[in-house]
């Protein structure tokens, strides 16, 4: 019986139906920089979107959550804090306010690709 109980756990990992992975795990994605026309707006976490602070949108990690997010290509990093809900656009995964974006990136350049990885979510608060 515990033979079959060990080969089902095996079997349903290999098939991804339930995943092990950490949470610390690095992960990859697709960032964009929030539009100046946001700024001073109330985010959905209820606090005003401000363009020189280090914060980020994601579709479902919590409001306070903090995560390293890497650009790729350069190496370069930044530490943003989850206040919104977004992006809106299916192939990307945050959209980091101006100062953060500016620190990994160049806006010139568009979406750029990154691995990122959660740091703390305590703080983080329950929607």
């Amino acid at each position: 019986m515990r033979k079959l109980f060990l080969y089902f756990i095996f079997t349903i990992s290999v098939l991804g139906i339930f995943s092990f992975k950490s949470e610390t795990e690095l992960k990859t994605g697709v960032a964009s920089c929030y539009h100046d026309k946001f700024h001073g707006r109330r985010t959905a976490s209820g606090e005003p979107y401000d363009k020189d602070k280090f914060t980020t949108a994601h579709r479902f990690l919590p409001f306070g959550t903090m995560v390293m997010v890497r650009n790729i290509k350069t190496g370069d990093s930044v530490i943003v804090k989850v206040n919104d809900r977004g992006p809106y656009h299916k192939t990307r995964t945050f959209d980091l306010s101006k100062a953060a974006f500016m620190k990994i990136g160049n806006l010139k350049s568009g979406p750029i690709p990154v691995e990122y990885k959660i740091l703390d979510n305590s703080n983080s608060k329950a929607e």
